[in-house]
């Protein structure tokens, strides 16, 4: 470049390391290059449109908006050229000359992590221009800005250390990328390899690709959420996934909508299979992407579904939108309720069916986002009665498989008038939970809720139907549908067991607010409740969770009066029996998750232990 006027200058650090991998590195996926080259003339074009919907006064406003691809294979050479924005000077130096250095450094470090190919990390960091080093010896970019009165300008690069920005010649609006392919990049001087690239990456761009000198496009060009249903097959509604969201594992299920009231729109959604989005997605934020007509108008909108089914990923288009404000205006007219509102009703309709007709598939759903419908219910109430048949448990008598609150009730025991359910902290441990106990020796079905989500949603979900949910952790309850123990054993005598209870209140002190006999405990030896059957212990879970300042109320210790443990202490005396007792109330504790130091018992289970192996001899 020999223009008096060019000016140098020197690429950041970051954006030096990043050519070097991308020049250096081997990859086997290199026809990248040209899908990001086309998704930024696109996205080009799109800002045009956009600037257009409120202001006229641009270069050449009657062009064709389209994307042209030349190529000339003598001297292995192609040009992308686009009618789209356009850059001023400034801009070329901002896009291309730096990058976001927290960017880089992550590409960086994820492309040093994976070791081998790295084009699909290409574009989610915001390098997607740079990946056309990968195949150019040099690479000019000249562009005029859509303002009138702008100059034209190029941006020059081998991929060295350095790059060039001079004047240029430009009478037409937009950006002219001219590459000059390496040797070893030669396959992609043909106009075959770029069809098919164009075909196989870019089908769905909204704008005209033309390639070469035919007069018709090579892509599809119409959105695959405007096209007829019957007209699209499995594996194109997978692909679109795929190019939209880089998760490369098929997702749980679709949801294509088309309706015209209560409002117009076009939606093509999508259920992740995964709750969690792998490190390479272009997703990187909840929010669906927000179309008027084509024209994107939110890459991210969140108030087209409530939080509580934020992992739903997609596209809605709606012609209602009125195009002629701004997107705050947009967002906050009165047509986004009605969306949300014909859009959450869908997306729950399909989820019902889905649990109806698949209950093994819906169950691999539940598995991954059955928390999020948990939240729902705990952070708006409101929602409940929608949110509450798709829930899912697990209960003691089936603690294999899901079970809807239907399917509770359809196999409650007769004259049953309260869903019972235990909260725990792990799904193993709340099996062995003490207040099971009659429970299981009743053959009465219990929910069996160890999430901590579960405690949350427990404020709000009071009911289902004409039942009460009752915690089985709670005091005794009266009315004849409550479950009692039948244990055959012989109790310990009256007299014998007040002794004995007065011994546990001696050690244990103002740590309980009471010991008594329990008629609900068959196989454990004790377990603690409330003292004030109007007490809530979800909400003293909700408070442990949050981290926040809440002193635990003091419990009844409830002993069984026909285990065996306790008989034997009754013949043991002095240090030993204390100890036991002790031990009695630590396990007690740790069963309800509320031992402030489960590893202080180590000593005492220690002397125990020894205790008992004396015994033996």
């Amino acid at each position: 470049m020999t223009d008096t006027n060019t000016q140098q200058f020197t690429f950041k650090a970051e954006t030096k390391q990043l050519l070097q991998i991308l020049i250096h590195s081997l990859y086997k996926d290199r026809e990248v290059f040209l899908r990001e080259l086309l998704s930024n003339a696109s996205d080009a074009i799109n800002r045009l449109r956009f600037e257009m919907l409120t202001n006229q006064n641009v270069l050449d406003p009657d062009v064709e908006l389209k994307i042209h691809v030349t190529v000339d294979k003598d001297n292995r050479t192609i040009v992308v050229q686009d009618t789209g924005i356009g850059m001023t000077q400034d801009e070329l130096v901002d896009h291309l000359g730096t990058i976001a250095q927290s960017s880089a450094r992550k590409f960086l470090e994820t492309a040093k992590e994976k070791n081998q190919d790295a084009s699909g990390l290409i574009g989610q960091f915001g390098v997607g221009f740079y990946s056309v080093f990968m195949v150019a010896e040099w690479v000019r970019v000249t562009s005029r800005s859509f303002r009138p009165d702008a100059q034209a300008v190029t941006w020059f690069a081998t991929g060295d250390d350095t790059y060039q920005i001079s004047p240029a010649e430009m009478s037409e609006r937009g950006t002219r990328i001219e590459i000059k392919l390496k040797e070893d990049a030669a396959e992609f001087a043909e106009e075959y390899r770029l069809k098919n690239i164009v075909n196989k990456h870019s089908d769905y761009i909204g704008f005209p690709i033309y390639v070469g000198e035919d007069e018709k496009p090579v892509n599809k060009q119409s959105s695959l959420w405007r096209t007829a249903r019957n007209e699209i097959t499995p594996e194109q509604y997978k692909d679109f996934y795929r190019q939209t969201t880089l998760d490369f594992e098929d997702p749980l299920m679709h949801v294509h909508m088309v309706t015209d009231a209560p409002v117009q729109l076009y939606a093509l959604l999508f259920f992740p299979a995964k709750s969690e989005r792998n490190m390479f997605s272009l997703r990187k934020e909840d929010g669906l992407k927000l179309y008027s007509r084509n024209i994107l108008i939110d890459e991210y909108n969140k108030d087209l579904l409530p939080e509580y089914l934020r992992f739903v990923q997609g596209v809605v288009d709606s012609e209602d939108l009125p195009l002629n404000v701004s997107r705050e205006t947009v967002q906050s007219s009165g047509l986004m309720p009605k969306l949300k509102k014909v859009i959450t009703n869908q997306v729950i309709k399909e989820l019902e069916t889905l649990a109806k007709k698949d209950a093994e598939k819906y169950a691999a759903f539940w598995s991954e986002f059955g928390v999020y419908l948990k939240q729902g219910i705990a952070a708006t109430p409101a929602d409940t009665d929608t949110i509450t048949p798709l829930l899912r448990f697990k209960t003691n008598t089936n603690p294999e498989t899901w079970s809807s609150l239907d399917e509770y009730v359809s196999r409650m025991k007769d004259g049953q008038k309260v869903i019972y359910y235990i909260v725990g902290e792990d799904p193993k441990a709340v099996l062995r939970s003490p207040h099971l106990d009659a429970f299981q020796a009743n053959g009465t079905e219990v929910l069996l809720l160890t999430e901590p989500m579960d405690s949350f949603m427990l404020m709000s979900l009071r009911k289902f139907k004409d039942y009460e949910l009752k915690s089985i952790s709670g005091a005794e309850a009266d009315g004849t549908e409550q479950p009692k123990a039948e244990s055959e054993a012989e109790k310990i005598p009256e007299g014998d067991f007040n002794s004995l209870v007065e011994k546990f209140k001696q050690v244990l002190g103002e740590r309980v607010t009471d010991v008594r006999a329990s008629s609900r405990l068959v196989t454990s030896v004790a377990r603690l409740v409330d003292a004030d059957e109007n007490s809530n212990p979800e909400l003293q879970r909700v408070y442990k969770y949050l981290g926040k300042e809440y002193e635990v109320p003091k419990k009844v210790l409830e002993l069984n009066p026909a285990h065996a443990m306790l008989k034997s202490l009754l013949k043991t005396d002095g240090e030993l029996q204390t100890i036991i007792i002790e031990q009695v109330f630590d396990s007690a504790l740790l069963v309800e998750g509320l031992h402030p130091d489960p590893s202080s018992m180590a000593a005492r289970v220690q002397q125990i232990m020894e205790a008992a192996l004396k015994g033996q001899k």
